[in-house]
């Protein structure tokens, strides 16, 4: 399978929640890698590329309208498409 088209590069800062302005049903096509200090994170809910942070889950921990508490990580983010 030889697949030629060239996808569009993803954002500075997208989020797989679509409440969020920063949402972005296109960049996620194919499947998106995210990438923070050069280990790999396959649970992110956001990320920024210029101001190096991601967010991801923090264990089974809810708020009160039932979305997971995120915490923030920061260092050198990376993103590419799979």
């Amino acid at each position: 399978m030889n697949d030629t088209t060239t996808l569009p590069p993803l954002p500075d800062r997208l989020s797989i929640d679509p409440r969020c302005p920063f949402h972005n049903e296109a960049a996620f096509e194919r499947d998106v890698v995210i990438k923070l200090n050069d280990k790999e994170y396959v649970n992110v809910e956001e990320y920024c590329i210029s101001e190096g942070w991601i967010k991801i889950p923090s264990g089974k921990a809810l708020d009160r309208k039932g979305h997971p508490m995120l915490i923030k990580l920061k260092g050198k983010v990376e993103a590419f498409h799979k």
